[in-house]
């Protein structure tokens, strides 16, 4: 064992929409990324990376970021309103680097400052990271593992219960699967979290709930991925166009004479990989009637919309200054409250090559402090080893997200402070046991070769104390620094200005359960909801509960 670094309309818009279904099969696989392209029976929206098509133009609502939250978001509100979806990166359709299970990792690997699926970037704390840069966003890179939150988060954050099942079924009704069967290295972990870690088994569920289960995956049994992207589908297509490849500046503000605080009218972007110098601009449509107005709604990510905030004069003073930005909200808040779960790795010599090795099962302590997955990893592009992964699930270290420059396509500056407040390194050194427990079990022991661990003894409190300070790693779950209660309301839209709103991960206090991708994408779609609820435009009562399209996913025997 080693440590490792009900009405007519309804009614109508009921059948159009079982139409469709009988015409799809029964789940979404994309076959192209360009206008016109298909995902099994259904036309995507319009999509274009030439800028000059969309400057100038006006939309009801901007949505800056299509990923996990962002393509669910853009798919809900284009019932009623028309919407533009601008993302930095490219389609996932038809890339098999994103859609082949056999390539998951692969993107890690392959890395460039303006154009990759994978953006990396190391925070102040030396722990390298990633950012998802592509239409779906860390859906289309990351190992799919879906698991809602738990109740008492929700209870928490303070949605409605009601609201958030029906959002989470209407997400699972489209692209989440059942896993099939388990790898052999997933079962011989989950048979150790049983018999060594005392984590009893609960079969599969995608609720969070403490002990050992097999949860949901974005990846289907025929190895295929579907990201956030396929949502978008799932809107009118009429009223969605999404501009890839193009990165947001800045959020346009104006005063229209009667409001007290300044309004977003648009924003500027630029290409992605273009001259920076060379900027163009989208509004938001300008009914006379402001009760009708529209929003901006930033979905880039806990660095990227704490980013564009900044860059649009909503942030500290004194940092703003610094880089020539007018100031429109003097708020020491952006940034702020940013974290990062940290964890560690035992890793041990594959004795068989590994093509890939989804994670679908995980453990999760009594406390639900600690979160336990098997993974793998690659050495080389022929080379793999096995993992077993904790982390620290609910820090209470909190970091700070802070400008490096005026580019919105280079990385913020971001220190997560990782194991700062005492309580979170005591969890670690917790974790640290409980992972050589686990590694050392006699089912691991047989598999991996038993002379790998008959000489292996377990760390010494201190000895893991000192390891968590200096091997600190991170399962890529980091989140805040757009705050509710701090950046944002219970609404999502940004304190000082109008016509602005914040929906993803930045908005998160903590993680929610053991992965947040399955709250990112609940929370798009209930927003969503929320928007077309508080505009008088929701019709979605009239739609079947779980979208009319897909059965519930069923639980077997494991």
């Amino acid at each position: 064992m080693t440590f490792s670094q009900s009405n007519n309309s309804c009614l109508v818009f009921a059948i159009v929409f079982v139409v469709g279904i009988l015409i799809s099969s029964q789940q979404v696989s994309a076959q192209g990324g360009s206008n016109g392209s298909k995902v099994v029976g259904f036309s995507l929206p319009y999509m274009t990376s030439n800028v000059e098509e969309v400057s100038g133009k006006s939309f009801d609502y901007i949505v800056v970021g299509g990923g996990a939250s962002g393509c669910p978001l853009v798919a809900t509100l284009s019932q009623k309103f028309s919407v533009l979806l601008i993302e930095r990166g490219g389609s996932p359709f038809n890339d098999p680097m994103i859609s082949e299970a056999t390539n998951f990792k692969r993107p890690f690997m392959e890395t460039d400052e303006f154009l990759s699926i994978a953006q990396r970037f190391v925070s102040e704390d030396g722990v390298m990271n990633l950012r998802g840069r592509v239409l779906g966003g860390t859906t289309a890179i990351n190992n799919g593992f879906y698991s809602r939150a738990s109740e008492d988060y929700i209870e928490k954050v303070g949605w409605d219960k009601k609201l958030v099942r029906e959002a989470y079924e209407w997400i699972e009704s489209k692209v989440v699967f059942q896993p099939k069967d388990i790898s052999e290295w997933q079962s011989i972990v989950k048979d150790s979290l049983v018999d060594a870690g005392g984590l009893p088994y609960n079969g599969f569920s995608l609720d969070h709930m403490p002990g050992t289960k097999v949860g949901g995956s974005i990846f289907d049994n025929n190895g295929k991925r579907h990201t956030a992207a396929d949502l978008l589908v799932y809107g009118n297509l009429d009223r969605i166009t999404v501009l890839l490849n193009a990165t947001v500046k800045n959020v346009i503000f104006h005063n229209n004479g009667t409001a007290t605080k300044p309004e977003a009218g648009g924003v500027q972007f630029i290409k992605s990989n273009g001259n920076g110098n060379e900027v163009y601009e989208v509004y938001l449509s300008r009914p006379k009637d402001t009760e009708s107005r529209g929003d901006v709604i930033l979905s880039a990510g806990p660095l990227g919309s704490p980013q564009i905030l900044l860059l649009s004069g909503i942030g500290p003073h004194e940092q703003l200054k610094h880089f020539n930005i007018s100031s429109i909200v003097d708020t020491t808040e952006v940034g702020k409250g940013i974290k990062d779960t940290p964890c560690f790795v035992v890793f041990f010599e594959s004795p068989k090559t590994l093509r890939s090795d989804l994670t679908q099962v995980v453990g999760v302590t009594e406390d639900s402090q600690i979160i336990i997955q098997p993974s793998f990893g690659y050495i080389t592009r022929n080379k793999t080893n096995l993992r077993i992964g904790a982390k620290v699930a609910n820090p209470v270290s909190q970091g700070k997200l802070e400008l490096k420059n005026t580019d919105p396509r280079k990385n913020p500056s971001v220190r997560f402070n990782y194991l700062l407040e005492q309580k979170d390194l005591d969890q670690c050194v917790r974790m640290g046991h409980l992972l050589e427990k686990i590694s050392q079990s006699n089912l691991i022991k047989l598999y991996v070769g038993s002379q790998q661990n008959e000489n292996a003894k377990l760390s010494t409190e201190e000895e893991l104390r000192k390891f968590c300070k200096t091997n600190v790693q991170t399962f890529y779950h980091y989140h805040g620094g757009s705050g509710i209660g701090s950046v944002v309301d219970k609404d999502y839209k940004v304190y000082g200005v109008n016509q602005l709103r914040v929906v993803d991960g930045s908005t998160l206090p903590d993680v929610p359960g053991t992965n947040p991708m399955a709250t990112l994408l609940m929370l798009g779609r209930y927003q969503g909801i929320k928007i077309l609820d508080e505009r008088g435009q929701n019709s979605f009562h009239c739609l079947p509960k779980h979208g009319g399209q897909y059965p519930s996913i069923s639980v077997p025997e494991m």
